[in-house]
C-alpha cells in the first residue's frame, strides 16, 4: 500500500548551479500516469516551491498543514524548492505574506518569466529575479539560519524558549525573524520536525508510550501531540504506524 506510488510516478531532482546554491536546495521534477484519479497526500515542510506545470508557473508559499493534489492521466511538474531561510532576496517582501497561499509567479516575483521550464531556463529565471530585486536588509537572517539550524539539527530543541536560552535572543525578535525569512513561526518549525522524529521511530518498528514521547517532545499531553500529528500528517499516529 504505501509503496504504491512508485508504479505511478517518477521523481528526479537536481543540484543547483554554484551561483544559485545558497538560494537554492535542488530542482525536482514528478512525472506520473494513472488511469484514475489518485490523491497524492502532500505533507509541509518550511521550503518555498516556485512550479511549471502546464504552462503556468505558479508560487506555494509555506504550508502549514498537509494538503492533497489530485493526479490524473499523464502529467508531468517541475520545480524549484528553495532553501529555507533564504527565499526572502526573490520576494521583496516578508516571506510570511505568502504562507498557505498559491500565486502566479508572473504577479509575484520581479522578472520576465519564459514559458519554457527546463532547469537552465530557470536558473536564468531566477538570476534575472535576483538582478532585479533589491537585496533586503540580511537583519535578523544569521539568527533565522542558526536557529533554523539548531531545530534541524538537534532532538533536544523542543520549545522557543530553548532557542531564546541558546542564543539570546527574546521570542518576539525569533517570531518576528522566522516571519520575515522563514514564512511560518520557529515553533510550528520545531513541531514539524520532532513530529518527524516520531516517524522515523514508527519506520523502526517501534510502540512508543504516546503520553512519555509527548512529553519528550515538549507537548502539554498526548491529545495536543496527537492534534498536531493528524494536522502535518493527515492521519493519527497509531494509524500511520499501522498502514507503514
Amino acid at each position: 500500500m504505501a509503496g504504491a506510488w512508485q508504479k505511478h510516478q517518477r521523481h528526479t531532482r537536481i543540484p543547483p548551479s554554484p551561483d544559485l546554491a545558497p538560494y537554492v536546495e535542488y530542482y525536482w521534477t514528478a512525472e506520473w500516469h494513472y488511469e484514475s484519479p489518485y490523491h497524492q497526500l502532500i505533507v509541509p515542510l518550511p521550503n518555498v516551491h516556485l512550479t511549471f506545470r502546464d504552462g503556468r508557473a505558479i508560487l506555494n508559499g509555506v504550508r502549514t498543514r498537509h494538503h492533497t493534489k489530485i493526479l490524473d492521466g499523464d502529467g508531468q511538474v517541475t520545480g524549484v524548492a528553495f532553501r529555507q531561510t533564504r527565499f526572502r532576496p526573490f520576494l521583496n517582501a516578508p516571506v510570511a505574506t505568502i504562507t498557505d497561499r498559491e500565486l502566479d509567479a508572473a504577479q509575484a516575483l520581479p522578472a520576465a518569466l519564459s514559458a519554457i521550464p527546463t532547469v537552465p531556463a530557470i536558473e536564468d529565471y531566477l538570476r534575472a529575479c535576483l538582478a532585479i530585486s533589491s537585496e533586503p536588509s540580511r537583519e535578523g537572517a544569521p539568527l533565522t539560519e542558526a536557529a533554523m539550524a539548531a531545530i534541524t539539527g538537534d532532538a533536544r530543541v523542543t520549545t522557543v524558549a530553548a532557542l531564546v536560552g541558546r542564543f539570546g535572543a527574546n521570542i518576539r525578535t525569533l517570531q518576528r525573524t522566522f516571519a520575515e525569512h522563514v514564512g511560518v513561526p520557529p515553533k510550528w518549525v520545531i513541531r514539524r520536525y520532532r513530529l518527524h522524529e516520531v516517524t522515523e521511530r514508527l519506520a523502526q518498528g517501534q510502540e512508543p508510550r504516546w503520553s512519555a514521547l509527548a512529553f519528550e517532545l515538549g507537548y502539554a499531553d498526548q491529545a495536543h501531540l496527537i492534534r498536531d500529528f493528524k494536522s502535518i500528517f493527515g492521519e493519527p499516529p497509531e494509524y500511520y504506524r499501522q498502514r507503514y
